[in-house]
């Protein structure tokens, strides 16, 4: 039997925590033209993130466990997940423009060995650098909106309209484009794949306004919505895994 008692259990927490956290002046952008404060692993204690970003998780599971901790001479943020879910968010308000970059560096030690993306039952991952979007719901189609609305009367949360996750996957090769098994408000590229890469820390650079406008091209009509949190993910639920991997510090800018 699946883990996931909800058809947006793997997305709606990460915008509820954002939007709330959007009162916070320190996690705005700044003006036009410059990069967005995203609050630095490196500069952080050793132990709970820092209070920019955001924890949460699901009821009745198992909290997948992120932490700041020194590995090669770097603080860097852990996060392992073991038969567990969770997602570390932080909120921004990026406003569109042609191009909005999203750079960072992560390694993975171990992938979650039954994950497959494709179905439900094994929904699940080691890493995943995800990116919500504050799209109109209006523009929805009847069918989705009211999933939000119940959703959204159910757990009194935000639920978010679009998110775009980067994923390491088990197996899937990369640049490997697909819905998210539970909802279409959730939607992957595969940018890493396998175990050949397993120690070692990879450099991304994503062009985020390009990718959303190839992910969500039957939505977007052309426009961009605002980016309203980043956040990164781990599961390993549903299959009931083990999956390490590690996030040095993240930028937003343009």
């Amino acid at each position: 039997m699946m883990n996931k008692p909800h058809f947006l259990t793997k997305m709606f927490l990460p915008a509820a925590v954002a939007a709330a956290a959007l009162s916070c002046a320190t996690l705005a952008a700044r003006a036009a033209g410059d990069d967005v404060t995203i609050a630095a692993f490196s500069a952080a204690p050793l132990g709970e993130p820092p209070a920019a970003w955001h924890f949460a998780t699901l009821p009745r599971k198992t909290p997948t466990r992120f932490t700041i901790v020194e590995l090669d001479g770097k603080r860097v943020l852990k996060v392992e997940a073991n038969d567990s879910y969770g997602n570390l968010i932080h909120a921004v308000r990026v406003q569109p423009t042609p191009r909005v970059w999203l750079s960072w560096r992560w390694r993975v030690d171990s992938l979650v060995a039954d994950a497959d993306i494709n179905i439900r039952a094994g929904d699940d991952g080691a890493a995943k650098m995800c990116v919500s979007f504050d799209f109109d719901a209006a523009n929805l189609p009847l069918g989705e909106r009211t999933k939000l609305s119940i959703a959204r009367s159910t757990t009194g949360e935000e639920v978010p309209t679009e998110t775009l996750c980067y994923v390491w996957d088990n197996k899937l090769p990369r640049d490997t484009t697909l819905v998210n098994a539970f909802t279409k408000r959730q939607r992957f590229v595969v940018i890493q794949s396998g175990s050949e890469r397993l120690g070692q820390w990879v450099a991304e650079r994503r062009d985020v306004i390009a990718d959303y406008k190839r992910l969500f091209a039957d939505e977007a009509g052309g426009k961009v919505p605002d980016i309203v949190s980043v956040s990164i993910s781990a599961d390993a639920d549903n299959t009931h895994g083990h999956g390490l991997a590690y996030f040095e510090d993240i930028s937003v800018g343009r």
